[in-house]
């Protein structure tokens, strides 16, 4: 084509354009957003909610649910809870709720969802009807894929927020409701609720009918259930409730027993006062069910393996568990951040002090293990070095606080990162659980082992014995409280710690406890036991990745050898120095690099491509531990040390 026409058409499109382009661009305005759903009042609602749940179908996981409701004519708006407590997040799983058939007086109720909020359901109540009925279901996950394994053909576990419906417009704790459970005929159930009737032991149906609560005692009131339980009397009013596989994951030894028993005597010495009527341990012991640790008022929900009890002298790991979410009846549950309670399942959250909630919570954790009996002190020791060592290694840091990671909850709720020690995560958890160290340690140094943080549970979480309604706090009374015991700069203390970047975790309390945090070649038994516990090697501090027994890599720490040299997670490492890949190779070959000062060489598959890598790393292996400094006086001993 000659250029004299290339030209003549070209012009003739550009004026085409011009004539058919408006002199502006279109530019909407946004549609005003109604508020549609009732705000929650202080007030009782009127009537009684009637729950019957139909938890029979394990073996696909589908909980029947026919919920009656007390209503009067006019607009009536169900909400699904969306914010859950001990989740800090909108993780409600709106997504399993399926076959919502509205009824009353044997005819369909149309609802409509909330063109905005999906956990609410607008329904139109016609004159004359004074109660409704909602059936659905409650599909729970059938693979990992899908969420938490919630049902196996040998067990259940129950949380009423996935299963009940509430009215908008009210405190939910002002909902008065009544929940009644058909389960596998023979199966039994633990949960904090009590019950008013219960059909005879092997008879069908299997009904529990449980007391008349409110909705939010309900919702913190899980249930576990299975074909094969034990129930153990730990204190006066607190129960170990296991619910197995097999009944022979269920046998304890009496060592173990009392270990579980010293929990409740040293957390109540630690407290001076308990924040239940009773308390209920739900302990599922499951290689099927997923597992869970998830703190609640009068009970806990705690999954471990099914080798809980077996494997207890080769590996602690895990054993803190049960004294984490005992401790949240005290700490979350009684004592609960302002910004974090809400009057219902709608309001959101705020999680600005989790690094108490949850970062104090970590510290009694690991305390009430070794006080207890369930670890040993050398247990602990070995634990806090790998945490010292994790968080001070957590390149992360250098951009962003320990208090922008309570907002991690609502931001990721948990899903996998790609760069963990570079993103962060809820590091509020283990490094709030640092940043308690140094309180305490230097609590102890400064009042020459007078005071310590013991002084402050007791302060804070230990009034009104037995009063398990909610009791909030925010920041100036956390500082206010310590300053009762010793006077400091608390507030500046904390500022430093949470809000500040640094290129060091808050470690001060290692020295203050007669200790010092070192790397050796050899691992502890504690990350001996995580190797295990996890099928992975641990080589963060060298290499600066962790690997799969089959040589996927699953964490890559930023900046490290690992990094440099292009491996991310979900590489795989397919040979050592030219041999098929196993952890015990790559843990020789970095050995080798060491004493021979030649790269350590690696295939790599990433996808669907094949790449050899040279890492020039020379260090060697690098394990974190805690070493004594001389026989100084340990506070930090001091610390482990069960209370007589």
């Amino acid at each position: 084509m000659k250029r004299s026409l290339l030209f003549l058409l070209a012009t003739s499109a550009i004026a085409w354009q011009a004539q058919a382009i408006p002199a502006g661009n279109s530019a909407p305005q946004p549609m005003a957003i109604s508020e549609t759903i009732p705000a929650s009042v202080d007030k009782p609602y009127s009537g009684l909610i009637r729950l019957n749940v139909d938890a029979t179908d394990t073996q696909r996981g589908i909980v029947r649910v026919t919920e009656t409701i007390p209503v009067q004519a006019g607009a009536l708006t169900l909400l699904y809870p969306e914010w859950l407590p001990g989740h800090h997040s909108p993780s409600g799983p709106i997504e399993k709720l399926a076959g919502l058939i509205v009824t009353a007086n044997n005819q369909v109720i149309p609802w409509q969802r909330d063109s905005v909020d999906v956990y609410a359901f607008h329904l139109d109540i016609p004159a004359g009807v004074t109660e409704i009925t909602a059936q659905y279901q409650y599909l729970s996950p059938t693979s990992e894929s899908q969420g938490r394994i919630q049902s196996t053909p040998e067990m259940v576990n129950l949380q009423w927020n996935t299963l009940a419906l509430y009215p908008a417009g009210y405190f939910t704790r002002q909902i008065q409701i009544q929940p009644t459970v058909i389960y596998p005929t023979g199966w039994k159930s633990a949960s904090a609720l009590e019950i008013s009737g219960i059909t005879p032991d092997g008879q069908t149906p299997n009904v529990v009918q449980y007391k008349t609560t409110d909705f939010d005692t309900l919702i913190d009131s899980p249930v576990m259930a299975g074909r094969y339980t034990r129930t153990e009397t730990l204190a006066p009013g607190v129960r170990l409730n296991l619910i197995a596989d097999k009944p022979e994951d269920m046998v304890m030894t009496d060592k173990q027993l009392n270990a579980h028993r010293q929990l409740i005597t040293q957390a109540v010495k630690l407290y001076g006062a308990q924040h239940y009527s009773h308390y209920d341990f739900l302990l599922a012991l499951s290689e099927k069910l997923g597992g869970i640790g998830l703190e609640h008022h009068q009970s806990s929900e705690d999954g471990e393996g099914a080798d809980y009890f077996s494997k207890w002298d080769k590996s602690a790991v895990g054993r803190d568990l049960l004294a984490h979410e005992y401790n949240h009846s005290w700490n979350g549950k009684y004592r609960r951040p302002a910004d974090l309670w809400t009057p219902d399942y709608k309001t959101p959250m705020r999680d600005s002090l989790l690094w108490v909630y949850e970062g104090q919570t970590q510290f009694w954790g690991y305390v009430l293990a070794a006080r207890s009996g369930l670890w040993q002190q050398k247990d602990a020791l070995e634990a806090l070095a790998l945490v010292a060592a994790t968080y001070d290694n957590r390149a992360g840091r250098r951009w962003r606080p320990v208090e922008d990671t309570t907002n991690d909850p609502i931001i990721s709720q948990r899903r996998p990162k790609g760069w963990l020690s570079w993103q962060r995560s809820e590091d509020y958890y283990s490094e709030g659980q640092l940043i308690w160290l140094d309180v305490d340690s230097l609590l102890r140094q400064q009042t020459h082992g007078k005071h310590s943080l013991d002084d402050f549970a007791k302060a804070f979480f230990g009034m009104r014995d037995r009063d398990w309604g909610e009791l909030t706090y925010n920041f100036d009374d956390v500082v206010k409280t310590l300053n009762d015991i010793m006077p400091y700069d608390w507030a500046a203390f904390f500022n430093q710690r949470l809000n500040q970047r640094s290129t060091h975790a808050p470690l001060d309390w290692i020295s203050r406890g007669g200790y010092k945090l070192v790397y050796s070649d050899e691992p502890t038994d504690w990350i001996k036991g995580v190797e295990g516990a996890r099928h992975m090697a641990e080589l963060s501090f060298s290499l600066g990745l962790s690997t799969s027994e089959k040589g996927k890599v699953s964490s890559v720490m930023w900046d490290s050898p690992a990094f440099n040299a292009g491996l991310t997670v979900g590489s795989e490492l397919v040979a050592v120095d030219g041999h098929a890949f196993s952890n015990d190779l790559l843990k020789t070959a970095i050995k080798n690099a060491k004493a021979n000062k030649t790269p350590i060489k690696l295939l790599i598959k990433q996808g669907d491509n094949y790449r050899d890598v040279a890492i020039p790393y020379y260090d060697g292996l690098r394990y974190p531990r805690l070493e004594k400094i001389d026989k100084t006086h340990s506070y930090l001993e001091d610390l482990l040390a069960a209370k007589n």
